[in-house]
């Protein structure tokens, strides 16, 4: 259904086949990367969801990588230089929910699941 590489070298993917198996019985909530994300959309048009999760800002997930002091300055780099460029499909997204207060974020994001499942 969709893959990417997603880094160099490392291809992560959705076999159309085991979505399409698991839909018959459920709902399906994805972790994907965004050009996942928007394949999926593509894919299911209206039945998915695509939400875009993202910080407030790239300096404030240099901090945060920073913060969690786990990470290398040039993997931090890479990891903000992702994300800026992930930030550029944001755009694409039923919506946007800025991970300013992760409560908050939470809240937001099953509010609009819910909203959506219940459609």
């Amino acid at each position: 259904m969709e893959y990417e590489e997603v880094y160099p070298g490392r291809y992560y993917g959705t076999l159309k086949s085991q979505v399409e198996r698991q839909l018959e019985q459920q709902n399906i909530l994805f972790d994907v990367d965004v050009k996942g994300g928007c394949s999926l959309k593509k894919f299911y048009g209206e039945r998915a969801l695509f939400i875009f999760v993202q910080a407030p800002s790239v300096e404030t997930l240099r901090e945060r990588l920073i913060g969690r002091g786990d990470t290398s300055p040039e993997e931090i780099d890479k990891r903000v230089s992702k994300a800026e460029y992930e930030m550029t499909f944001a755009r694409f997204a039923d919506t946007v929910i800025v991970n300013d207060d992760l409560d908050t974020a939470k809240a937001e994001l099953l509010g609009i699941v819910k909203k959506f499942l219940d459609a």
